[in-house]
């Protein structure tokens, strides 16, 4: 266990009291190295909760997608990040994490995504959670009920708990942690029920195919995961960015018609995408064509014209040569 923690100026917590405030903590050094493991966690994890076991050999990130190591998940997701457990029981876990002032160390501070499950899958009792932790409550309630209460409870949230976990990864991109073309065609549905006004871009990346073909699916897997990065700090988080398949994404700026508008984040996008990445040492590039179109000029607002002239402006983009934007008029 490490001996103290700095949490601010003249502030420090040791390993002790870590455990007792946090007894799902995770302390790593800057390259995912464990350092400290709160009570409750090192039982979850047995024998692999040892100094030095590395983030990425202990976990299975789920959310955010493409995430291995702990510095990647804090990058794209610090605040509600989902993990799995590389061994034993595939116990789902989320959390929150922040880097620590000085010497680079990272906390995380987990819980469980099924409390009723894992606290029959370890044996878990109010003992190992803190104590103002809402945990304590609900095993409390749970042992006070009948056994058959108890287990018709158990099941209804081990169900609500999947149908919600199906719904999120039915909408999800795997690869990119992007949206996916059925959460495309939600949107798009509810924005032209609503008339709302909005942008619609069909991106698709140039010369990916080269990037496959000479480096391997490895290094396209590495591209997309990049792309996803840049959109999402290019949009904002009322928006939608989604990988729809293959190097095609689709872009939905909510509340914003503007042609300038929508020009300039295109325009962003493209430069970003446009500069090199680097695989194993190796430059790649790639570079990307966009289509968009306005809502406000189909008189109708129905997904399926918009995806029509969508797709019209982005061969014209292609046609015209490629790494740049056209507008539909």
């Amino acid at each position: 266990m490490l001996s103290a923690a700095p949490t601010g100026p003249g502030l420090e917590l040791d390993g002790a009291t870590l455990a007792r405030f946090m007894p799902m903590h995770l302390l790593t050094d800057a390259e995912g190295r464990a350092l400290s493991f709160g009570p409750t966690l090192a039982r979850v994890l047995h024998g692999a909760a040892v100094p030095g076991a590395r983030f990425e050999d202990l976990f299975e990130v789920r959310a955010p997608g493409g995430a291995v190591s702990v510095a990647e998940v804090l990058e794209r997701m610090p605040n509600r990040f989902r993990l799995v457990l590389r061994h034993g029981a595939r116990v789902g876990l989320r959390g929150l994490g922040q880097p620590l002032p000085g010497a680079g160390r990272i906390l995380l501070n987990l819980t469980f995504v099924d409390l009723i499950t894992a606290a029959r899958e370890y044996g878990l009792t109010d003992a190992d959670f803190a104590a103002t932790e809402l945990a304590t409550e609900v095993l409390f309630l749970a042992e006070a009920n009948a056994a058959v209460t108890r287990e018709l409870k158990g099941l209804t949230l081990r169900l609500e708990g999947a149908r919600i976990a199906a719904e999120e990864e039915a909408m999800t991109d795997p690869l990119t942690g992007l949206r996916n073309r059925r959460a495309v065609d939600l949107v798009l549905d509810r924005l032209c029920a609503a008339q709302s006004k909005f942008g619609l871009m069909h991106m698709d990346l140039d010369y990916f195919k080269a990037v496959n073909d000479s480096l391997g699916h490895a290094a396209g897997d590495f591209v997309l995961e990049n792309v996803g990065r840049i959109l999402r700090e290019q949009l904002r988080i009322e928006d939608c960015a989604a990988r729809i398949g293959g190097d095609e994404f689709v872009l939905i700026v909510t509340g914003r018609s503007e042609p300038a508008t929508l020009m300039a984040i295109a325009n962003r996008i493209i430069a970003r995408v446009g500069e090199p990445m680097l695989f194993d040492g190796r430059e790649v590039r790639v570079s990307a064509s966009i289509g968009i179109v306005r809502s406000v000029n189909c008189p109708t607002v129905e997904a399926a014209q918009l995806f029509t002239e969508a797709d019209r402006a982005l061969y014209a983009a292609k046609h015209a040569g490629r790494g740049r934007a056209v507008l539909a008029d």
